[in-house]
């Protein structure tokens, strides 16, 4: 890691190389440079105070080494960001007026981003603002890591059946909370349905319906129509001097054929002629029959009315046409067998809850043993820790509780409380010295004593972290000869897993360290570097 600050620190640069790197310096002087300047490209509150009087803005930048896989590499490609030869570049702005910017990888990102990539990259423990380890939910993450196998195996078994359970109890309330709804549709589609039903209407009867009702409502005017065409065409009996068109296209075709042979002009239009004649002797026969076939009854026109009428009813309830109220009709069925198989799915999804809900029981019952177990081993391991840090009368352990609930799972007998991750809920107390009760570790330890317990705990979790890089911020605050030696000891030892890096003041522990930094200030009287 490198990090480059511009600011109320004068153009510095760190180099934190691998390993246990040691900060040092006058009192106050390295704790500026590294946790401020830290803190800011990990996300932390923009203060116009670190700017420069007359500067216009505060510059932090850092280049963090990382494999392509590391969940903060890919995380941070997500979001557009790229890696410079493996190096994920981060910078920091804070401008005179407050205002905050960010990039990683070349990319402006919001400033949350970065406090998402630094619950990857670095865990820092101080004396006044503790990370990581306080928070109940990390000390649970902490011991299914440490747990291993033992926790992940049934976690992924109760993860997925608890994923299961939400869906089925999301539907589930879904029907029962829309019941009154569900079965007011149902009746609405069972009176539509039977209306329907009721009327049996045919595909395009309505259009039929309409065509009949205009002849049968102009019968009269049609049969005289059709006659006087008739008549125009073949001829009336009751007028036999008048002249018809069959007579004259007959006497047209006499005329020509007698002297086609001399002109085959002729000769073709002479047989159009003929054509002719025998389309206007169809035409006149039609005529004729529809004269005779047309029915003037006006019972069947009354009956066709009324048909429509009913017709009419279902159109302007369920569709445009009659066409559109049987598709309307088909719908509503497929629908209504939808509403009435709820109870059926009720009971399904009843049974299948019920079920889930016990499989959860066994598997909360299985990560609450294991939890217990490893436990056990992780504050014996954390006790024999401290005992060697200054610490040698404190005694950690880990609360593993439950609370109780009428709806929950049943764990130990009774029912409690479950969540995504089982229903223990996990706390690290710490008993500072004999006589003194348990209590959690944020409230039952000074700051001195609370960093070397996050040591403790950091030591024995080595190598079950995927944070690459621990700042312990004056771990060995309050502590001095044969303690800080142990701390500079453990110190050395976590730093064989990951990259450590310790503000101290005490050459004990500075001088486990693979590289120190000594940090000097210098004022000229006006300006602080």
């Amino acid at each position: 890691m490198r990090i480059r600050s511009l600011g109320v620190i004068d153009d510095a640069v760190v180099e934190l190389s691998p390993g246990f790197t040691a900060v040092t310096g006058e009192t106050g002087a390295g704790k500026t440079m590294v946790v401020t300047s830290l803190g800011l490209l990990l996300g932390g509150r923009a203060d116009p105070a670190l700017v420069r009087i007359g500067a216009k803005a505060a510059v932090v930048e850092g280049r963090v080494v990382l494999r392509p896989d590391a969940a903060a590499a890919v995380r941070a490609e997500e979001a557009g960001a790229e890696l410079d030869e493996g190096a994920l570049l981060i910078s920091r702005t804070v401008s005179a007026e407050g205002r905050s910017r960010a990039h990683v990888g070349g990319r402006s990102v919001p400033v949350g981003l970065l406090s998402e990539l630094a619950d990857d990259l670095v865990a820092v423990h101080g004396q006044t603002d503790q990370q990581g380890l306080l928070r109940p939910a990390r000390q649970r993450q902490a011991l299914d890591r440490y747990a291993g196998d033992a926790v992940a195996v049934p976690l992924e078994k109760y993860a997925g059946a608890y994923r299961r359970l939400r869906a089925v109890s999301a539907e589930l309330d879904t029907i029962t909370t829309r019941a009154r709804e569900r079965a007011q549709e149902a009746d609405l589609l069972r009176f539509g349905l039977d209306e329907v039903a009721a009327v049996e209407p045919l595909p395009g009867e309505d259009a039929e319906l309409a065509a009949e009702a205009e002849r049968l409502g102009h019968a009269e005017s049609l049969a005289s129509a059709a006659q006087a065409a008739h008549a125009a065409l073949a001829g009336d009996v009751e007028d036999p001097e008048g002249v018809d068109a069959n007579t004259l296209v007959a006497g047209a075709h006499r005329a020509l054929e007698a002297v086609r042979a001399h002109d085959p002009v002729l000769g073709a239009l002479a047989d159009r002629i003929a054509e002719l004649g025998i389309l206007l002797g169809d035409v006149a026969g039609e005529l004729a029959g529809y004269a005779d076939d047309l029915d003037a009854d006006p019972l069947r026109l009354a009956a066709v009315e009324e048909r429509r009428a009913a017709l009419t009813q279902l159109t302007r309830k369920y569709g445009d046409s009659v066409d559109a109220v049987l598709e309307w009709a088909q719908k509503g069925s497929a629908r209504l067998l939808e509403l009435d198989g709820d109870d059926e799915r009720i009971e399904e999804l009843t049974a299948e809850r019920d079920a889930l809900l016990a499989e959860l029981s066994q598997l909360a019952q299985a990560l609450t043993d294991a939890r217990t177990e490893a436990a056990e081993r992780f504050a014996s391991a954390v006790t024999a820790e401290l005992a060697s840090l200054a610490m040698p009368h404190a005694r950690v352990t880990i609360d593993i509780r439950q609370t109780e609930a009428a709806d929950g799972v049943e764990v130990g007998g009774r029912p409690v409380a479950y969540g995504p991750t089982g229903a223990d809920e996990v706390e690290l107390l710490l008993a500072p010295h004999p006589g003194a009760q348990p209590r959690p570790i944020a409230k039952g330890a000074s700051g001195g004593e609370l960093s070397r317990v996050m040591l403790a705990v950091e030591v024995v979790f080595a190598g079950t972290t995927p944070v690459p890089t621990y700042l312990f911020d004056e771990v060995d605050a309050g502590v001095g000869g044969k303690a800080a030696v142990e701390i500079g000891r453990r110190l050395a030892k976590l730093a064989r897993t990951a990259q450590v890096v310790v503000v101290t003041h005490l050459p004990q522990v500075a001088a486990f360290a693979d590289r120190q930094l000594l940090v000097e200030k210098t004022v000229d009287g006006s300006v602080t570097r």
